[in-house]
Formats: structure tokens, C-alpha cells, sequence
């Protein structure tokens, strides 16, 4: 037997080498940008290099996938300029008004999405803010700008996109395969604990949850990576949900084995019974047991066929959807906030009476876009406050004391090349405040240089620059104290309310397999929005037991929902009612007497409805735990 030691990667100056790597190709797509917008003339030549700024990605999936969301956006955003300057260019505050119900239509999109969908309807908000909001003064030009912008993101695109081919940027599959592998070995532990009766605790359970939904918006960034991309996504978005219905099914198991005669409450049920455990239950509840132990078995296989398949890159059967959970009235809520601190934001400007306010008021629709993205939109602007000055402070050096006049293509090229690749070593961090700090730091310091052909050097427009940016960020800072965005207490109550709403749907049978899978991905979507609010506060931790006990008891009735699917179309219509009802009324008890009749009616060695029967006896026992924990946890 020999031992393997882990080879870390090879390091230069505290970074491994494929951080040094992509650092490289971020300079080298953002000179090629800069050289063919050049080239090409175009009069904002700065958007090309933002475009590439922006799309900086250690792995080439990614940046594909958010340059075609990119495209696409821009697409909707240049329509948008050009139909809103046309029909309310001279309605004066109409027109403020518009465009902040824009912008706050954006911001409610962006918040029932995640990934590059969220960072989509993001984009439209700082496509329209550079062609309508910043030039208000000159209606007339808003084509044009459209024209040129729109022409250069192309270019940024493309840059990118040709560096990562020839300079042979890494897969993202084999990271996204290395997580699930990893999160599968922890589920597959917590399965094998269940089989003696040991589950998890419910935090440990909760993080677990989160950890796998988070995987959700990388894995859909395979699609584009190679020809094969699609089946791979595929196979990993069908990997999260098995693990997500394994580690619900290993509860299950720890939960029945922790109580073999079924653990059902009465004191819920519409007619309580004496809780007497006869042949019959035990003999059940034996069958409900050994079914979740089977099914918990083929669950941690479906995981490791999926995972093979992607890495394979093989087409896999029955793959499953991974819906997300979007709460509209969290949107809502934002989507109202952001529309507010849009048009305070333009009354104190407009108060101020300064020349070219408008630049200010297109920073401050492009910050509130950015700040959206974020899970905490205080902390996200807090962050812009204090990159700005320091985006402002490295481009006043690059410009005034490292190019000082530059004219020389190649000299701003080399000019350029410290104050690219110490940002881009930062993306490839794994703290997620420096990878934020990072690009706000390279996009800012880009934005207030402003790259043009030929460089203009003029102290005044840079101190413009800065000095409108950095009042933008203290704007939206002022805007989010008057009216603070929506509270984590707020999103928790929320999302609580509307998981025990979820709970009161009605059972009906007709699901399939897939359906619920995904169903259940979706409410484990939501305990790890739960969780992601929550943070680390003690004080949040009851309503993290209670989320997962709202998620514990979907589980069951929909368990309950795949047991009616079981039935044999030849069962007995009344046997068939009785079980139907029990299931539509959450009648933990009436459920494990349907169960008992669909095992005692049968005079066979294999009962036809032994696997209905089973089901229906785990979700029975399920529910009445599931009932228990729900009200200890409110």
C-alpha cells in the first residue's frame, strides 16, 4: 500500500502559479481590447476594457457564460435607452421618474435570479445609466452612444474570449467535480451514522444545505465551456439534487431507526387515537425502515453515476432540473428601495445645482445595480466607499506619475500591467469580500483612467471623475441610512413565512419522481437563503430549526405524494380514497392505518402494494415527528 501525498500547487509571491496565470491573461485581454478599439476608432474605447474587467474569470466556463448574458443584456439595455430618452426626453422629473422605476425594475429581476441571470438585469441598469442617465443633457446623442458602447462590449467580449482559447484557460468541471465529491463523502458519512439511529444536528444539517444549492450557479456556467458543456451541467445539477434528497432520506432513516414504532402524533390529528403499537404497526413500520434503507442506498448511487458522468462528460438519463427559490416579495422590497434611493438621489443633486450632475446620478444607478448583487447591499456600498478612493488614487498614479504623457501604445500596455494583475491576483481569492474588493478596485480604477486615443491627461476631467464617483457612493451611502434596505430580520421572517405557507399545499399524487426531487432542491434553495441571512447570529438559531423543520415536514408529504404515485391501477377504489385523504389532510394516524390495510388485504407472498404501503408508513412516522419539531421550533 502506498501513500499519496497531496502535492500543493507551486507558488510565486504567495499566489499559486494558475492565479499568476489568469492574472496574465486579464492584462493581455484588456490590451487587445484596448488595441482593436483603438484601431477601430471608436469613441469610448474605456467601455472595452471595462467589458474585459468585468468578465474576468479564472475559468474560462464562467466567462463565456457571463459574456453571453452580457450581449444579451446590453441588447435590452440599448433598447431601453433609446425608447425611454425617445418618449419622455422632455418630461423633465417624468423622465427621473422613468428611469429610476427601471432601475428598480432591474433590481426586483436581478433578486429572483442568482449567478450571471442576477448580474444580467444588473447589466441593463448600467447599460441604460452610461447611454440615457449620464448624457441627459444631450438627448440627441443617446443613438449614437448606443452604437458606440454596444460596439465596443462586442470587442471586450471577443477579447476575452480569444485570450482564454489560445492561452488555454482551465475548466471549470473538474473544481465543480472535486466539491461534489467532497460533499458526497460528507452525506454519505451522515448516512452511514443514520443507519445506527445517529442523524446531524440541525445546524451541521442546515450549513450542509447551503453548501450543496451553492454549487447551483457555477455548475450552470458548464453549459458553455465545451461541446460537452450541457451534458456536464446536466450531470451536476442532477448530482446536487440526489444529494439534497440523500441527506433528507439519511434524517429520514436516523429518525425511524431513533424510533422504530413511528413516532406519530396524535395531539394534531383532526381524531386522536390511543398511540397503541400493534403487530400490524410494528410489522409496518419494520417495511417503512428497510424501504427508506433501499431507497437511501440507490440515492447515494444515483449521486456517484452522476458524478461520473461528469466527469465523463457523458449524456445521463433522468437528469434533473435545479429550480431556485425566488421570494417576489423580497424583490418587491428591493426592487422599491432601490426605485427610492434612485430619485433621492437625483433631488439632492438636482438641490446642489452643480454642472454635469448627471454623471453622478449614472454612477449612483450603476452602484445601486452592484450593490443588488450582493447579499448585504449596506456592507456592498460600504465597500464601494471605500474602493473608490483608492480606485481613484491608483489611477491618478497610473495616469499622472507612471504614463505622464504617454502617447505610445506599447508604453500604456506595459503603464498598465501592475495596476491589472494585482486586482486579478485578488479575484482568485477565496475570501469573498477580497474577491468584491478586487474587481471594484479594477473596475474603478479603469473608469476614472478612461483609456482613450489619444490620452488626454487633463488634471481637471480626471479630478471630475473622481470627484463624481466618490460623491455617487456617498449618495447611495446617505440614501441607504434614510432608508435602510430591507433588514436580515425582514428576509428572515419572510422566507419563514412563506416556507410554512409551502407546507398547506395539497397532496395530490399526480407528481412525478422528478417533480418532487426538484421540489425538494427547492426548499433546501430556500434553508440555504435562511442560513446566508441568518450568518452566525446565535439569536437566529431557533429560526433555522424551525426552517428545517418546515423542510422536514415537505419532505414527508411529499413522500406521502410519491406513495399514492406506487399505487397499482388495480387498487381498491376505496382503499385508494382512504389513503388519498388521509395524505390531502396531513392525518399522520389515518395515513399508518391506510398503510397497515394496503399490507393486510393481501394474501400473497408479495404484496403489490408493499412499496406503496412502505411509503406511505415512513411518511406517517415522518409526519408525526416532523409535527413535534415544527411546534418546538415556533
Amino acid at each position: 500500500m502506498t501513500a499519496v501525498a497531496n502535492r500543493m500547487p507551486m507558488r510565486f509571491a504567495g499566489f499559486p502559479i494558475g492565479a499568476w496565470a489568469f492574472a496574465w491573461r486579464t492584462w493581455l485581454s484588456l490590451v487587445l481590447a484596448l488595441y482593436a478599439a483603438f484601431w477601430l476608432q471608436l469613441e469610448s474605447p474605456a467601455t472595452s476594457a471595462l467589458t474585459v474587467a468585468v468578465l474576468a474569470f479564472p475559468w474560462r466556463g464562467q466567462g463565456l457564460e457571463k459574456a453571453a448574458y452580457r450581449v444579451f443584456a446590453t441588447v435590452i439595455g440599448l433598447i431601453a435607452s433609446i425608447a425611454i430618452v425617445g418618449l419622455f426626453s422632455q418630461t423633465g422629473w417624468l423622465l427621473i421618474a422613468i428611469l429610476g422605476a427601471w432601475v428598480g425594475a432591474c433590481v426586483y429581476a436581478s433578486s429572483l435570479f442568482d449567478g450571471f441571470r442576477s448580474y444580467a438585469a444588473v447589466l441593463c441598469i448600467i447599460t441604460v445609466c452610461l447611454i440615457a442617465v449620464e448624457p441627459l443633457d444631450t438627448p440627441q446623442s443617446v443613438f449614437e452612444l448606443a452604437h458606440e458602447r454596444g460596439a465596443a462590449i462586442l470587442i471586450g467580449i471577443l477579447s476575452v474570449t480569444v485570450v482564454n482559447d489560445f492561452l488555454f484557460a482551465p475548466d471549470y468541471f473538474p473544481t465543480i467535480a472535486g466539491r461534489l465529491e467532497a460533499l458526497h463523502r460528507k452525506v454519505s458519512a451522515v448516512a452511514a451514522s443514520s443507519m445506527h439511529g445517529v442523524g446531524l444536528p440541525s445546524e451541521d444539517v442546515a450549513a450542509l444545505l447551503r453548501a450543496i444549492t451553492a454549487l447551483r450557479p457555477d455548475v450552470t456556467s458548464l453549459g458553455t465551456e465545451t461541446s460537452v458543456g450541457p451534458a456536464r451541467s446536466a450531470a451536476a445539477r442532477t448530482a446536487m439534487v440526489d444529494l439534497v434528497v440523500q441527506l433528507e432520506v439519511s434524517r429520514s432513516v436516523a429518525a425511524l431507526t431513533a424510533s422504530p414504532s413511528g413516532g406519530v402524533d396524535d395531539s394534531e390529528n383532526k381524531n386522536p387515537a390511543p398511540p397503541t403499537i400493534s403487530k400490524s404497526t410494528s410489522k409496518t413500520a419494520a417495511l417503512a425502515l428497510n424501504w427508506m434503507k433501499s431507497e437511501l442506498l440507490r440515492r447515494d448511487r444515483n449521486v456517484a453515476t452522476s458524478i461520473r458522468a461528469l466527469r465523463r462528460g457523458t449524456t445521463l438519463e433522468n437528469a434533473r432540473r435545479s429550480p431556485f427559490y425566488r421570494s417576489h416579495r423580497i424583490a418587491l422590497e428591493n426592487g422599491i428601495r432601490a426605485f427610492a434611493y434612485f430619485v433621492l438621489s437625483a433631488i439632492a443633486l438636482a438641490i446642489a445645482g452643480w454642472p454635469s450632475t448627471s454623471v453622478a446620478l449614472a454612477f449612483v444607478g450603476i452602484l445601486i445595480g452592484l450593490a443588488a448583487m450582493s447579499p448585504n447591499q449596506s456592507a456592498a456600498t460600504t465597500l464601494a466607499l471605500v474602493a473608490v478612493p483608492i480606485g481613484c488614487l491608483l489611477a491618478g498614479v497610473l495616469e499622472f506619475v507612471v504614463l505622464d504623457g504617454v502617447t505610445a501604445f506599447p508604453l500604456l500596455a506595459i503603464g498598465l500591467l501592475p495596476f491589472i494583475m494585482l486586482p486579478a491576483l485578488l479575484l482568485t481569492m477565496p475570501n469573498p469580500a477580497l474577491v468584491s474588493f478586487g474587481r471594484g478596485i479594477l473596475v474603478f480604477t479603469i473608469a476614472v483612467f478612461a483609456p482613450s486615443n489619444p490620452q488626454t491627461y487633463n488634471p481637471q476631467t480626471f479630478l471630475f471623475a473622481c470627484m463624481f464617483l466618490s460623491i455617487s457612493a456617498l449618495l447611495l451611502f446617505v440614501c441607504q441610512h434614510v432608508f435602510p434596505p430591507l433588514s436580515t430580520a425582514g428576509k428572515l421572517q419572510i422566507l419563514l413565512s412563506e416556507a410554512r405557507r409551502d407546507i398547506l399545499m395539497p397532496v395530490t399524487g399526480t407528481h412525478s419522481q422528478r417533480e418532487r426531487d426538484e421540489a425538494l432542491f427547492r426548499d433546501a434553495v430556500r434553508v440555504g437563503q435562511i442560513v446566508s441571512a441568518a450568518g452566525t447570529e446565535n439569536s437566529d438559531a431557533p429560526l433555522i430549526e424551525e426552517a428545517l423543520a418546515c423542510f422536514d415536514r415537505a419532505a414527508a408529504l411529499r413522500l406521502a405524494d410519491s406513495a399514492l404515485g406506487m399505487l397499482p391501477p388495480d387498487t381498491p377504489v376505496l382503499l385508494r380514497e382512504t389513503a388519498m385523504s388521509a395524505v390531502r389532510d396531513a392525518d399522520s394516524s389515518a395515513m399508518l392505518a391506510a398503510a397497515e390495510a394496503m399490507i393486510c388485504t393481501e394474501t400473497e407472498k408479495r404484496c403489490p402494494t408493499e412499496d406503496a404501503a412502505s411509503a406511505l408508513a415512513a411518511a406517517a412516522n415522518l409526519l408525526g415527528l416532523t409535527a413535534a419539531n415544527t411546534e418546538k421550533a415556533k
